[in-house]
């Protein structure tokens, strides 16, 4: 069981989100030397017993930004010129970045599986992005995770509790 659940979850990340916000400030200005083994520790703690199949929220409200690569091994896979795959799934945001035309994802099933999962883009392979290195640069990207993903919730209340500044 996914807890908070997506529902929770809004009224949550309402709630922290002025506290994150000041934490991530704090969090930045002291460099902290071991925030990224500790993040990888906690993601990794966190998604031990967390099946993003029981939840989707990232595919039913968000979109990718899928890169050319993504392009090329996708298209490949789906047997389309990458062309038609532009034009039939993607468009341009207002960064230029291509991202999915249609929320929730064209590629998401019923059962939160993922028609695409073995060549999906980078960035939903990454998700939520909590184990990258140099995790201090995405702090404005994690607080809009944190609407979006309970393991994303999670992981920053236990930075917090593991972390305190």
């Amino acid at each position: 069981m996914i807890k908070p659940t997506p529902e929770e979850l809004q009224e949550l990340a309402k709630e922290s989100y002025a506290e994150t916000k000041k934490y991530f400030q704090k969090l930045r200005k002291r460099q902290q030397k071991r925030l990224d083994p500790l993040m990888q520790d906690i993601h990794e703690k966190e998604f031990e017993k967390t099946d993003c199949m029981e939840c989707g929220n990232c595919c039913k409200t968000s979109s990718p930004i899928v890169t050319e690569k993504d392009i090329q091994r996708i298209s490949k896979h789906l047997k389309m010129k990458e062309v038609n795959f532009i034009s039939q799934y993607l468009e341009r945001d207002g960064d230029d970045f291509y991202v999915m035309q249609t929320v929730p994802c064209v590629f998401l099933d019923t059962d939160n599986s993922c028609f695409i999962y073995d060549v999906r883009p980078k960035a939903c392979k990454e998700y939520p992005h909590t184990n990258r290195r140099k995790f201090i640069q995405i702090t404005d990207l994690t607080l809009k995770n944190i609407e979006i993903c309970p393991a994303t919730y999670n992981i920053i209340e236990e930075l917090k509790r593991r972390l305190p500044l």
